[in-house]
């Protein structure tokens, strides 16, 4: 029988992409509840304490938050296990960086160096649009953002450009061939490439199919596909590899090259 709510998490049940050592410790940093899902996300101590190493342990990790140094989205967050996913902005004045969360072509989160220039702004992919109290309209997108009177345009799978401390639209760009999309889930998760057409099954799940730079085709579901740019440039720079999934042998030879 259920009671309450869950506040711990063993770590052999940890997301894989988090990648936390098996052997040093039983327990895992749970998640707080936020805008991005438990399994999607990145709390702000593992971005700390294993990513960027500014941290070695979660005392420390509890002290550079409680000191207001870490920004997501614009607003400070003092909440250790804040989650932090997949577009969001992360600025830390006092080392004067930001980043942005992204997918490696291996399904991992990969923080993203960025200018100023560049973190003043992400990309929110629009999940459902409607209209409220008195006909409003509004639009929510993947991080939980509520948009009052987005542009009349802009529909489902559409992703919207957001200014970052103040959340007001600023462009959109739409789900449409042609357009360049990165993926966010399943097999194909990093991977970056140009719409070309979109499979409609009614009742079951629409497939989208892609190709990236190198010319190799790809499918994955609608849900996974988040446009980045009209045509073939995106609107936010990409990380190492810019999307482009190598294959065993070719990734090798790459590690061996770097290696010599």
């Amino acid at each position: 029988m259920a009671r309450g709510v869950i506040r711990h998490l063993k770590r052999m049940f940890a997301p894989s992409h988090w990648m936390l050592d098996k052997l040093k410790g039983r327990w895992a940093p749970k998640p707080s509840a936020g805008p991005h899902k438990m399994r999607e996300c990145l709390p702000l101590i593992v971005m700390l304490r294993e990513r960027l190493k500014y941290a070695l342990t979660y005392r420390e990790v509890k002290m550079i938050v409680m000191q207001r140094l870490i920004q997501v989205d614009g607003k400070v967050r003092t909440d250790m296990f804040y989650p932090a996913g997949f577009m969001d902005v992360v600025q830390i004045e006092k080392t004067k960086e930001n980043f942005r969360l992204l997918y490696d072509t291996k399904g991992r989160f990969a923080l993203h160096k960025i200018s100023k220039e560049e973190a003043s702004y992400k990309l929110c992919r629009v999940k459902k649009v409607f209209r409220g109290p008195k006909g409003t309209p509004y639009c929510i997108t993947h991080d939980g953002r509520t948009l009052r009177y987005p542009d009349p345009v802009v529909k489902v799978n559409d992703t919207v450009r957001v200014e970052v401390p103040s959340g007001k639209m600023l462009d959109y760009v739409k789900f449409e061939p042609g357009s360049t999309a990165m993926i966010g889930g399943g097999n194909n998760t990093g991977r970056v490439g140009i719409i070309q057409h979109r499979e409609r099954h009614p009742g079951s799940f629409e497939i989208v199919h892609l190709k990236d730079a190198a010319g190799h085709n790809f499918a994955t579901r609608l849900q996974n596909v988040f446009v980045i740019g009209q045509g073939t440039k995106p609107w936010i720079s990409l990380p190492k590899g810019h999307g482009i999934r190598l294959s065993i042998i070719e990734d090798r030879a790459a590690k061996m090259a770097k290696a010599k």
